[in-house]
């Protein structure tokens, strides 16, 4: 019985294990399945996978070829609308219709004389079509530089709020349009950089191929940023993203250069030696030279809409840390001065002095152009530029502000004082001078290192026919009219010449400037509120011009008031005039009823303390 028992315990636990080896087994087909299924679905995926990268690669290439389309399209579309500009400026042209209405009347005297008359009426000129982008292009995310204007309005002082307008940050132009660069920049830097070529900024790792085929850049640049998606890239090892991008310029022949501006540069060295240059802002790194410079476009002295608070601030209280560099241009140009503590940087000084505000305790006008004519002369960032594409093999070509000077001699007394004046000035190429004979030589003996032109004036001729007749034989590219009876100081031109770095204008000169009138030796100030302003008209004798600009325009055939013409012939055809500051000439009469009635008295002795600094 006990033997029965047993056979039966152990049949039960042998059926027991039996169905729990057949429940194993089933669970283990079960698992092989889905295993099975798992492996089809990686395989699906994969080919998946596989094929949205191809349809993203020819979704890339699809609209990269449709934006080079619609580029090339608008360029058609441009290039048609300037070949129409074109022909109608020539058709308004003050030559051509002269040329017209000496054809048309050549053999009836009426007629000439009343084309000659219609075609000395001023006619407004075409205006200019400006290039329009392909399409526009808003921007789902914030990235760098997307938007680059001030934001913040408002500053607090003492508990008190003050509110401005904001400085409104120029667009362009670029100093070497045929140039276009690759920048991944903090916004300081990405500011100095965006008006030296066509930028193209806020490409990531991820999506830098796509981006950078619609414009394939001719050098990339980048600086040791802190912050930003390729701030990881660059800092320590090189991350995935930067080697990928290296070697995407590397395939086209694309310069890469890196810029080391803050931080340990040993953070960085793993990553610059990827590069094919590296330059430096830090005098300790042996590597080339590349300092912050002065970028005349928004380091400028153009004043705000409602102009400087009547305060002296400390930099902490003109730059509050939560300001983006947009409002910091704006507060730059806010106070009556900056009390600047020992220790600040030499590019901080250098951008708050080239906006025309005083550094020191007192504000001071005279001190601060001294200090913004010595902030430029320390450099700007095209003329670093410019050693940097020398060092790196790309062509650094751009305008140049070279000068034609036009001098008109009517009293050869004043010819030895004239041309004592034009040698004086740096950056002239060429020197027009129309007067007495013995005019020629001496200014070859005065200027041995300035090609002179001479040309002996007809008996009857006004100074607006010299002029005329002067321009003619310009080449260079910016052209001054100069007095021979008033005095100009050796930085007249080079500060002149500063204003179309940051302004707009074809005519530059000055309606605000010194007099001196001899009979009652009383020194005048004309016009002091007139500095740095797009104005009606200026001074003559302080005319520095676009030589194409002046060229459309010509010189009224007139010895008094040749100057107001031209003026008048700028607003009817809507040329800016541009009035810059109010130092560095002194326009010299015997006596002037205009200027005693028009001018505020300075104090009776000589003006040239007070202009010429």
């Amino acid at each position: 019985m006990t033997e029965l028992e047993s056979t039966r315990r152990a049949l039960r636990d042998a059926v027991a294990q039996a169905e729990r080896a057949a429940e194993l087994a089933r669970l283990l087909d079960a698992a092989q399945a889905r295993l099975a299924e798992a492996e089809r679905s990686v395989e699906e995926t994969k080919a998946l996978a596989e094929k949205l990268s191809e349809a993203e690669e020819q979704l890339a290439a699809e609209q990269a070829a449709a934006d080079k389309l619609r580029k090339e399209l608008a360029e058609q579309r441009f290039q048609a609308e300037v070949a129409n500009w074109k022909l109608s400026s020539i058709k308004v042209a003050r030559w051509n219709r002269l040329g017209d209405a000496i054809r048309s009347g050549k053999s009836n005297p009426v007629r000439l004389a009343k084309g000659l008359r219609g075609a000395a009426k001023p006619v407004k000129r075409p205006i200019a079509p400006k290039r329009k982008p392909p399409m526009a292009i808003k921007a789902k995310e914030e990235r760098p530089g997307a938007s680059f204007q001030a934001t913040t309005s408002t500053r607090t002082l003492g508990g008190a709020s003050f509110k401005l307008k904001p400085f409104r940050v120029p667009t362009g132009p670029n100093t070497r349009p045929h140039l276009t660069a690759a920048v991944i920049a903090d916004p300081h830097a990405e500011a100095l950089l965006r008006y030296e070529w066509r930028q193209t900024i806020g490409f990531t790792p991820r999506d830098f191929a796509r981006v950078l085929p619609l414009e394939v850049p001719h050098l990339l640049v980048v600086e040791s940023v802190r912050q930003g998606p390729w701030a990881e890239e660059i800092t320590g090892e090189p991350g995935e993203g930067l080697k990928a991008l290296l070697a995407w310029c590397a395939e086209r022949g694309i310069r890469t250069v890196f810029w080391h501006t803050q931080g340990d540069v040993a953070a960085y060295a793993a990553a610059a030696e990827l590069f094919e240059h590296r330059f430096t802002t830090d005098l300790s790194v042996a590597w080339p030279r590349l300092q912050f410079g002065v970028q005349p476009r928004i380091h400028n002295p153009l004043p705000l809409a409602g102009g400087r608070i009547d305060r002296v601030l400390t930099l902490d209280q003109l730059l509050p840390g939560h300001l983006t560099y947009p409002d910091v241009l704006t507060s730059y140009r806010w106070p009556a001065a900056a009390d600047c503590p020992p220790g600040t940087p030499q590019w901080r000084l250098a951008e708050i002095a080239a906006c025309g505000t005083p550094i020191g305790t007192e504000p001071d006008t005279r001190r601060a152009h001294v200090a913004l004519r010595r902030a430029y002369q320390m450099g700007t960032m095209t003329e670093r530029i410019d050693e940097m594409l020398d060092a790196i093999g790309l062509p650094s070509a751009r305008a140049t502000l070279n000068t034609s000077v036009l001098l008109p001699i009517m009293d050869p007394y004043r010819m030895e004082h004239g041309l004592a004046q034009v040698a004086k000035q740096s950056g002239v190429a060429q020197l027009i001078v129309i007067g007495p004979p013995e005019a020629e030589l001496r200014a070859r003996d005065v200027l041995p290192d300035v090609e002179v032109v001479y040309r002996r004036p007809h008996p009857a001729m006004t100074e607006g026919a010299m002029l005329d007749a002067g321009l003619d034989l310009c080449e260079a590219d910016l052209v001054a009219v100069m007095d021979p009876r008033d005095v100009y100081g050796p930085h007249y031109l080079s500060d002149l010449r500063r204003a179309f770095l940051f302004s707009t204008a074809d005519i530059v000169g000055k309606a605000a400037f010194y007099a001196h009138l001899r009979k009652p030796q009383a020194t005048l100030l004309k016009q002091p509120d007139a500095e740095y302003a797009y104005l009606p008209e200026i001074a003559g004798a302080t005319l520095l011009a676009r030589r194409n600009a002046l060229r459309e325009l010509g010189f009224a055939d007139l010895t008094e008031g040749w100057d107001e013409v031209l003026m008048r012939q700028c607003r009817t055809d809507g040329i800016k005039v541009f009035s810059a500051d109010r130092f560095g000439y002194v326009r010299v009469r015997d006596e002037d009823r205009w200027l005693l009635g028009a001018a505020h008295l300075v104090e009776y002795g000589s003006a040239e303390p007070h202009a010429l600094i």
